[in-house]
Protein backbone atom coordinates (compact mmCIF):
# COMPACT_ATOMS: atom_id res chain seq x y z
CA UNK A 1 0.00 0.00 0.00
CA UNK A 2 1.65 3.76 -0.93
CA UNK A 3 1.27 6.80 1.42
CA UNK A 4 2.03 9.68 0.26
CA UNK A 5 4.38 11.96 1.79
CA UNK A 6 1.45 13.81 3.97
CA UNK A 7 1.11 10.31 5.45
CA UNK A 8 4.33 9.48 6.11
CA UNK A 9 5.17 12.52 8.23
CA UNK A 10 2.12 12.06 10.53
CA UNK A 11 3.71 8.25 11.37
CA UNK A 12 5.66 8.27 14.54
CA UNK A 13 9.29 5.88 14.00
CA UNK A 14 9.01 2.23 12.74
CA UNK A 15 5.37 2.14 12.34
CA UNK A 16 3.93 0.53 9.39
CA UNK A 17 0.42 1.99 8.03
CA UNK A 18 -2.51 -0.02 8.00
CA UNK A 19 -6.18 0.42 6.34
CA UNK A 20 -7.10 -2.16 8.87
CA UNK A 21 -7.95 -2.15 12.72
CA UNK A 22 -6.66 -5.28 13.76
CA UNK A 23 -7.15 -6.86 16.69
CA UNK A 24 -4.57 -6.67 19.85
CA UNK A 25 -4.55 -8.26 23.21
CA UNK A 26 -7.36 -9.80 24.89
CA UNK A 27 -9.95 -10.78 22.24
CA UNK A 28 -13.38 -11.72 25.03
CA UNK A 29 -13.77 -9.75 28.16
CA UNK A 30 -14.95 -11.63 30.94
CA UNK A 31 -16.74 -13.18 31.61
CA UNK A 32 -16.88 -13.43 28.01
CA UNK A 33 -20.03 -11.33 26.89
CA UNK A 34 -20.80 -8.62 28.74
CA UNK A 35 -24.66 -7.90 29.64
CA UNK A 36 -26.09 -4.05 28.97
CA UNK A 37 -28.52 -4.51 31.77
CA UNK A 38 -26.19 -5.41 34.11
CA UNK A 39 -22.68 -2.83 33.17
CA UNK A 40 -22.09 -0.28 35.31
CA UNK A 41 -19.34 2.12 34.77
CA UNK A 42 -17.69 3.30 38.26
CA UNK A 43 -16.12 6.30 39.43
CA UNK A 44 -14.17 6.45 42.63
CA UNK A 45 -11.59 8.39 44.37
CA UNK A 46 -9.13 6.11 45.87
CA UNK A 47 -11.54 3.91 47.94
CA UNK A 48 -14.59 6.13 47.92
CA UNK A 49 -17.00 5.56 45.32
CA UNK A 50 -18.41 8.90 43.35
CA UNK A 51 -20.88 7.72 41.55
CA UNK A 52 -22.18 4.32 39.29
CA UNK A 53 -23.93 4.46 35.90
CA UNK A 54 -25.22 2.69 33.31
CA UNK A 55 -24.97 2.21 29.60
CA UNK A 56 -27.98 4.18 29.05
CA UNK A 57 -26.88 7.44 31.33
CA UNK A 58 -23.52 6.96 28.96
CA UNK A 59 -24.62 6.27 25.66
CA UNK A 60 -27.56 9.42 26.03
CA UNK A 61 -25.27 11.94 26.71
CA UNK A 62 -24.32 14.18 23.74
CA UNK A 63 -21.32 12.57 21.42
CA UNK A 64 -18.76 13.72 19.74
CA UNK A 65 -16.39 12.58 17.08
CA UNK A 66 -12.77 12.04 17.47
CA UNK A 67 -10.68 11.80 14.04
CA UNK A 68 -7.82 10.49 14.77
CA UNK A 69 -4.38 8.86 14.03
CA UNK A 70 -3.90 5.48 16.22
CA UNK A 71 -0.63 3.52 16.76
CA UNK A 72 -0.12 0.54 18.13
CA UNK A 73 2.70 -0.87 20.23
CA UNK A 74 3.92 -3.49 17.90
CA UNK A 75 4.10 -1.32 14.98
CA UNK A 76 0.98 -0.52 12.75
CA UNK A 77 -1.18 2.64 12.25
CA UNK A 78 -4.08 4.06 11.29
CA UNK A 79 -4.73 7.27 10.24
CA UNK A 80 -7.72 8.77 10.32
CA UNK A 81 -9.75 6.36 12.69
CA UNK A 82 -13.25 7.50 13.50
CA UNK A 83 -14.72 6.48 17.11
CA UNK A 84 -17.68 8.64 18.67
CA UNK A 85 -18.02 9.27 22.59
CA UNK A 86 -17.04 11.80 24.80
CA UNK A 87 -13.76 12.95 25.96
CA UNK A 88 -13.19 12.37 30.06
CA UNK A 89 -13.41 15.71 30.89
CA UNK A 90 -16.72 16.09 29.25
CA UNK A 91 -18.23 13.36 30.69
CA UNK A 92 -17.33 14.01 34.27
CA UNK A 93 -18.61 17.09 34.03
CA UNK A 94 -22.28 16.33 32.28
CA UNK A 95 -21.71 14.18 35.13
CA UNK A 96 -21.68 16.18 37.80
CA UNK A 97 -17.98 14.65 39.18
CA UNK A 98 -15.40 16.85 40.16
CA UNK A 99 -11.78 16.13 39.99
CA UNK A 100 -10.06 15.34 43.73
CA UNK A 101 -7.75 17.88 44.64
CA UNK A 102 -5.35 15.67 45.49
CA UNK A 103 -5.44 13.15 42.27
CA UNK A 104 -2.42 13.66 40.43
CA UNK A 105 -3.11 10.19 38.00
CA UNK A 106 -6.11 8.41 36.95
CA UNK A 107 -6.26 4.84 36.42
CA UNK A 108 -8.65 2.68 34.38
CA UNK A 109 -9.74 -0.98 34.71
CA UNK A 110 -11.31 -3.13 32.65
CA UNK A 111 -14.22 -6.28 32.95
CA UNK A 112 -11.05 -8.46 32.71
CA UNK A 113 -10.54 -11.89 34.28
CA UNK A 114 -6.69 -10.71 34.16
CA UNK A 115 -6.85 -7.60 35.75
CA UNK A 116 -6.20 -5.20 32.86
CA UNK A 117 -5.76 -1.72 33.83
CA UNK A 118 -3.85 0.96 32.48
CA UNK A 119 -3.20 4.42 34.32
CA UNK A 120 -2.16 8.13 32.79
CA UNK A 121 -1.18 11.36 34.42
CA UNK A 122 -4.23 13.79 35.57
CA UNK A 123 -3.51 16.11 32.58
CA UNK A 124 -2.80 13.91 30.44
CA UNK A 125 -6.29 12.08 31.09
CA UNK A 126 -8.15 15.13 30.95
CA UNK A 127 -6.38 16.81 27.65
CA UNK A 128 -6.58 13.70 25.89
CA UNK A 129 -8.18 10.89 26.76
CA UNK A 130 -11.77 9.78 25.45
CA UNK A 131 -14.70 7.46 26.18
CA UNK A 132 -15.71 5.55 23.59
CA UNK A 133 -19.09 3.44 22.32
CA UNK A 134 -18.90 3.18 18.55
CA UNK A 135 -16.15 3.15 15.44
CA UNK A 136 -17.05 4.31 12.34
CA UNK A 137 -20.51 5.37 13.31
CA UNK A 138 -21.32 1.82 14.52
CA UNK A 139 -21.18 0.12 18.11
CA UNK A 140 -18.01 -1.10 19.04
CA UNK A 141 -17.52 -4.58 18.49
CA UNK A 142 -16.67 -6.96 21.30
CA UNK A 143 -13.49 -7.71 20.43
CA UNK A 144 -12.96 -3.83 20.32
CA UNK A 145 -14.13 -2.85 23.60
CA UNK A 146 -17.59 -3.17 23.16
CA UNK A 147 -19.50 -1.43 24.90
CA UNK A 148 -17.03 1.43 26.08
CA UNK A 149 -13.83 1.91 25.72
CA UNK A 150 -10.68 4.46 26.47
CA UNK A 151 -8.67 6.03 23.44
CA UNK A 152 -5.97 8.20 24.34
CA UNK A 153 -5.01 9.23 20.86
CA UNK A 154 -1.50 10.72 21.85
CA UNK A 155 -0.30 7.37 23.71
CA UNK A 156 0.00 3.72 21.93
CA UNK A 157 -2.98 2.14 21.57
CA UNK A 158 -2.09 -0.51 25.21
CA UNK A 159 -3.01 2.96 26.82
CA UNK A 160 -6.34 2.70 25.41
CA UNK A 161 -8.05 0.00 27.53
CA UNK A 162 -10.82 -2.15 26.32
CA UNK A 163 -14.05 -3.44 28.20
CA UNK A 164 -14.15 -0.46 30.93
CA UNK A 165 -15.31 -0.48 33.89
CA UNK A 166 -13.73 1.80 36.23
CA UNK A 167 -12.41 5.27 36.55
CA UNK A 168 -10.38 5.85 39.63
CA UNK A 169 -8.45 9.03 40.74
CA UNK A 170 -4.98 8.51 42.45
CA UNK A 171 -2.69 10.12 44.61
CA UNK A 172 -0.15 8.28 43.76
CA UNK A 173 0.33 5.96 40.15
CA UNK A 174 0.30 2.06 39.61
CA UNK A 175 1.52 0.45 36.86
CA UNK A 176 -0.96 -0.69 34.41
CA UNK A 177 -1.58 -4.32 33.20
CA UNK A 178 1.01 -4.62 30.54
CA UNK A 179 2.99 -2.12 31.92
CA UNK A 180 4.06 -4.27 34.80
CA UNK A 181 3.54 -7.72 33.25
CA UNK A 182 5.68 -6.87 30.03
CA UNK A 183 7.60 -4.32 30.55
CA UNK A 184 5.90 -1.88 28.40
CA UNK A 185 6.58 1.87 29.17
CA UNK A 186 4.31 3.48 31.53
CA UNK A 187 4.58 6.88 29.28
CA UNK A 188 3.68 4.98 25.60
CA UNK A 189 4.77 7.99 23.82
CA UNK A 190 4.91 6.58 20.12
CA UNK A 191 6.96 10.06 18.75
CA UNK A 192 9.72 8.96 21.61
CA UNK A 193 9.45 5.36 20.39
CA UNK A 194 8.28 4.43 24.09
CA UNK A 195 7.99 1.16 23.70
CA UNK A 196 9.59 -0.87 26.44
CA UNK A 197 11.06 0.74 30.13
CA UNK A 198 14.88 0.17 29.56
CA UNK A 199 15.14 -0.03 33.43
CA UNK A 200 13.30 -3.42 33.16
CA UNK A 201 15.55 -5.08 30.65
CA UNK A 202 16.86 -8.46 31.75
CA UNK A 203 20.67 -8.26 32.22
CA UNK A 204 23.50 -9.66 30.48
CA UNK A 205 24.47 -11.89 33.26
CA UNK A 206 21.04 -13.69 33.72
CA UNK A 207 20.72 -14.02 29.83
CA UNK A 208 23.99 -15.60 29.15
CA UNK A 209 23.00 -17.69 32.28
CA UNK A 210 19.62 -18.36 30.27
CA UNK A 211 21.22 -19.56 27.17
CA UNK A 212 22.76 -22.46 29.14
CA UNK A 213 19.52 -24.17 30.00
CA UNK A 214 18.28 -27.43 29.24
CA UNK A 215 15.17 -27.11 30.93
CA UNK A 216 12.97 -23.89 30.82
CA UNK A 217 9.81 -24.77 33.11
CA UNK A 218 11.49 -22.19 35.73
CA UNK A 219 10.68 -19.51 33.56
CA UNK A 220 6.93 -20.57 32.66
CA UNK A 221 5.43 -19.89 36.14
CA UNK A 222 7.02 -17.13 38.07
CA UNK A 223 3.97 -16.33 41.08
CA UNK A 224 1.45 -18.26 38.50
CA UNK A 225 2.63 -16.25 35.66
CA UNK A 226 5.76 -16.82 33.70
CA UNK A 227 8.78 -14.84 33.53
CA UNK A 228 9.56 -12.37 31.16
CA UNK A 229 13.40 -11.86 29.09
CA UNK A 230 13.27 -8.53 27.99
CA UNK A 231 15.71 -7.10 24.72
CA UNK A 232 18.04 -10.29 25.35
CA UNK A 233 21.13 -10.86 22.85
CA UNK A 234 20.56 -13.95 21.40
CA UNK A 235 21.97 -13.76 18.32
CA UNK A 236 24.14 -17.23 17.18
CA UNK A 237 21.90 -19.17 20.20
CA UNK A 238 21.66 -22.53 19.37
CA UNK A 239 19.44 -23.90 22.27
CA UNK A 240 20.31 -27.31 24.23
CA UNK A 241 17.16 -28.21 24.40
CA UNK A 242 14.27 -27.45 21.58
CA UNK A 243 11.01 -27.00 24.04
CA UNK A 244 10.93 -23.77 24.29
CA UNK A 245 7.05 -23.69 24.24
CA UNK A 246 5.46 -21.12 26.20
CA UNK A 247 8.34 -18.86 27.11
CA UNK A 248 7.90 -14.70 27.18
CA UNK A 249 11.15 -13.84 24.86
CA UNK A 250 10.47 -9.82 24.45
CA UNK A 251 11.92 -7.80 21.89
CA UNK A 252 15.59 -10.18 21.97
CA UNK A 253 17.61 -10.45 19.01
CA UNK A 254 17.49 -13.88 17.05
CA UNK A 255 19.41 -12.97 14.48
CA UNK A 256 21.41 -16.02 12.69
CA UNK A 257 19.94 -18.27 15.61
CA UNK A 258 19.73 -22.26 14.98
CA UNK A 259 16.12 -22.59 16.12
CA UNK A 260 15.87 -25.81 13.46
CA UNK A 261 13.35 -27.66 14.64
CA UNK A 262 12.30 -25.56 17.96
CA UNK A 263 8.95 -25.73 19.63
CA UNK A 264 7.89 -22.18 19.85
CA UNK A 265 3.98 -23.21 20.46
CA UNK A 266 2.14 -20.54 22.65
CA UNK A 267 5.46 -18.53 22.59
CA UNK A 268 5.65 -14.60 23.24
CA UNK A 269 8.39 -13.76 20.61
CA UNK A 270 6.74 -9.97 20.26
CA UNK A 271 9.07 -7.58 18.60
CA UNK A 272 11.84 -10.19 17.78
CA UNK A 273 14.38 -9.75 15.12
CA UNK A 274 15.25 -13.22 12.91
CA UNK A 275 17.56 -11.71 10.08
CA UNK A 276 19.40 -15.12 9.66
CA UNK A 277 17.51 -17.36 12.02
CA UNK A 278 17.22 -20.71 11.22
CA UNK A 279 13.58 -21.58 12.27
CA UNK A 280 13.73 -24.95 9.74
CA UNK A 281 11.12 -27.17 11.24
CA UNK A 282 9.87 -24.92 13.86
CA UNK A 283 6.55 -25.21 15.27
CA UNK A 284 5.08 -21.62 16.32
CA UNK A 285 1.90 -22.48 16.35
CA UNK A 286 -0.23 -19.91 18.70
CA UNK A 287 2.82 -17.68 18.98
CA UNK A 288 2.30 -14.11 19.71
CA UNK A 289 4.62 -12.66 16.82
CA UNK A 290 2.99 -9.04 16.69
CA UNK A 291 6.30 -7.10 15.38
CA UNK A 292 8.65 -9.69 14.86
CA UNK A 293 10.58 -9.08 11.78
CA UNK A 294 11.34 -12.33 9.77
CA UNK A 295 12.88 -10.87 6.61
CA UNK A 296 16.18 -13.00 5.78
CA UNK A 297 14.90 -16.25 7.65
CA UNK A 298 14.70 -19.70 6.49
CA UNK A 299 10.90 -20.55 7.73
CA UNK A 300 11.17 -23.87 5.63
CA UNK A 301 8.52 -26.56 7.01
CA UNK A 302 7.80 -23.91 10.04
CA UNK A 303 4.34 -24.26 11.14
CA UNK A 304 2.68 -20.88 11.86
CA UNK A 305 -0.77 -21.69 12.24
CA UNK A 306 -3.42 -19.59 14.73
CA UNK A 307 -0.31 -17.02 15.46
CA UNK A 308 -0.92 -13.10 16.18
CA UNK A 309 0.69 -11.68 13.52
CA UNK A 310 -0.01 -7.63 13.94
CA UNK A 311 2.93 -5.98 12.23
CA UNK A 312 5.27 -8.78 11.94
CA UNK A 313 7.65 -8.25 8.70
CA UNK A 314 8.39 -11.57 6.38
CA UNK A 315 9.83 -8.93 3.95
CA UNK A 316 10.86 -5.49 4.62
CA UNK A 317 12.20 -2.43 1.74
CA UNK A 318 15.35 -0.36 2.50
CA UNK A 319 14.14 2.98 2.54
CA UNK A 320 17.50 3.98 0.79
CA UNK A 321 18.21 2.00 -1.77
CA UNK A 322 14.79 0.69 -2.38
CA UNK A 323 15.82 -3.14 -2.21
CA UNK A 324 13.67 -6.00 -0.35
CA UNK A 325 14.63 -8.41 1.42
CA UNK A 326 12.51 -11.41 2.15
CA UNK A 327 12.74 -15.08 3.28
CA UNK A 328 15.22 -16.77 2.30
CA UNK A 329 13.69 -20.51 2.63
CA UNK A 330 10.05 -21.04 2.50
CA UNK A 331 9.35 -24.62 1.08
CA UNK A 332 6.55 -25.98 3.25
CA UNK A 333 6.06 -23.53 5.30
CA UNK A 334 2.42 -23.98 6.71
CA UNK A 335 0.23 -20.71 7.86
CA UNK A 336 -3.55 -20.57 8.46
CA UNK A 337 -5.38 -18.44 10.48
CA UNK A 338 -3.32 -15.69 10.69
CA UNK A 339 -4.20 -13.46 12.83
CA UNK A 340 -3.66 -9.22 12.53
CA UNK A 341 -1.37 -9.60 9.32
CA UNK A 342 -1.22 -6.21 7.02
CA UNK A 343 -1.67 -5.81 4.03
CA UNK A 344 1.43 -5.59 2.29
CA UNK A 345 2.83 -8.96 4.21
CA UNK A 346 -0.24 -11.19 3.33
CA UNK A 347 0.24 -10.04 -0.23
CA UNK A 348 4.01 -11.42 -0.25
CA UNK A 349 2.91 -14.47 1.62
CA UNK A 350 0.44 -15.03 -0.90
CA UNK A 351 2.69 -14.76 -3.97
CA UNK A 352 5.07 -17.24 -2.28
CA UNK A 353 2.42 -19.06 -1.65
CA UNK A 354 2.27 -19.87 1.48
CA UNK A 355 -0.49 -18.40 3.05
CA UNK A 356 -3.65 -20.90 3.41
CA UNK A 357 -7.24 -19.41 4.39
CA UNK A 358 -8.36 -22.85 4.83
Amino acid sequence: MSIDSNQFNRLPPNQVLTQKFPVVGEKVSDPGEIVLSHWRLGIWNEGTSLGSFSFDVIRDLPSEELLTDIHCVTGWSRLNASFQGLRLASLLGRLEIKVPESARFVRFEAYSSRGHDTSLPILTALEDAWLVHSFDGKPITPEHGFPLRLVVPSRYFYKSLKWLKLIQFLEDDRLGFWERTTGYHNEADPWKEQRLDARRFSNRAECEQFKQLSDFNAYRSVDGDPKVIVQADFSGWNPLTRDLHGLQLKSCDFSHAQLQGVDFRGANLTFGKFDGANLEGADLTGADLEGCDFSGANLQGARLHGCFLSAARFFRVDARTGLKTGLTHWDEMEMTCPDGLLEGQESYLKQLGVLKTD
